[in-house]
């Protein structure tokens, strides 16, 4: 291939790719979006984005997690690098006292992250055993978090134990609350903190697990059928569950293969927006957490919703 074809071939990609992006709209949802809001093109060029998190100022911030970096959007737009250094930051959120926790994949642990320091490790093993690779988490307004840890699919060996859903109370107690989820992913709360969700990536039901006061996981259901993509492809099998979002209003977004399936308070299916990129993870932010944001495969996406994120530190 000549040079002057390669170039022509990279500048064809991008105007398709923006073309894509400025085509892409949603669906009427009654409470959620209007018919034709556009899916805005945020930013575009990341080597794999993760874990948006709503800054207090209207900004955002999100995971470039192989390059070490945590990205920063402002208000007005502007990017810039919040954090960089070790750890491999994937997930992100916030505790009621204000630090950013996130899990680290090269530690294969969750742990505090702040600009200028290393990663100050929270909890890395249970029972003894390391962690297989910590995925996501949230924080309650009590201070308790709650993460996946799953066993990555390139493994090779055993692992030493099962992927699991665990929670990190405010006191420093580790519960393992399940570890029969094939492949737990997202987890994300209620505004009330009474329900936790997790997805499974290899499955096609979003679970619900009953919350005491106290924070802990009682009973579960099955809460949301995701819809499934046409032809099923690699292993994880599936509706490839990624992350997970609430709004105020307690319905439940989900990051799919074929796009963020929105569910009402009661499970019920309420549509599908689909993107120029396959979703990963998603979160409310920007003034008054009026947007969705939304960020797959190197780009950050900016939907403007009728309703808003809940009103909590994590998301």
């Amino acid at each position: 291939m000549s040079r002057r074809f390669a170039v022509a071939a990279v500048f064809v990609s991008l105007f398709i790719s923006q073309a894509q992006a400025q085509e892409a709209v949603t669906p009427a949802m009654a409470g959620v979006v209007n018919a034709g809001t556009p899916v805005v093109l945020v930013k575009d060029g990341f080597e794999a984005v993760e874990g948006p998190l709503p800054l207090p100022d209207g900004g955002l911030i999100f995971t470039n997690n192989r390059v070490g970096r945590i990205v920063q959007i402002s208000p007005d737009g502007a990017v810039s690098a919040w954090y960089e250094g070790t750890g491999g930051a994937n997930a992100l959120t916030r505790t009621p006292k204000g630090d950013v926790v996130a899990t680290l994949a090269d530690g294969r642990a969750i742990g505090v992250v702040k600009p200028g320091e290393a990663p100050r490790v929270l909890v890395g093993e249970y029972e003894g055993k390391q962690f297989n690779r910590p995925n996501d988490l949230v924080a309650s307004k009590h201070g308790d978090i709650y993460f996946t840890d799953t066993v990555p699919l390139t493994a090779t060996a055993p692992p030493a134990i099962p992927s699991a859903l665990y929670e990190l109370t405010a006191k420093g107690k580790l519960v393992r609350i399940a570890a029969d989820i094939a492949r737990p992913n997202g987890v994300a709360l209620s505004p009330d903190d009474r329900t936790l969700y997790v997805a499974n990536t290899s499955g096609e039901w979003v679970y619900a697990y009953a919350l005491d006061r106290k924070g802990q996981a009682k009973e579960r259901r099955e809460f949301a059928k995701l819809a499934m993509p046409p032809t099923q492809s690699g292993t994880m099998g599936g509706a490839g569950a990624d992350g997970l979002a609430m709004d105020e209003g307690g319905r439940l977004y989900v990051a799919t293969t074929v796009g963020v399936q929105v569910f009402s308070p009661k499970g019920e299916p309420l549509g599908i927006i689909t993107l120029p990129r396959q979703p990963q993870n998603l979160a409310f932010a920007g003034p008054g957490l009026s947007a969705l944001f939304v960020v797959g495969r190197g780009a950050v996406y900016r939907i403007a919703t009728l309703t808003h994120g809940p009103k909590r530190a994590g998301k």
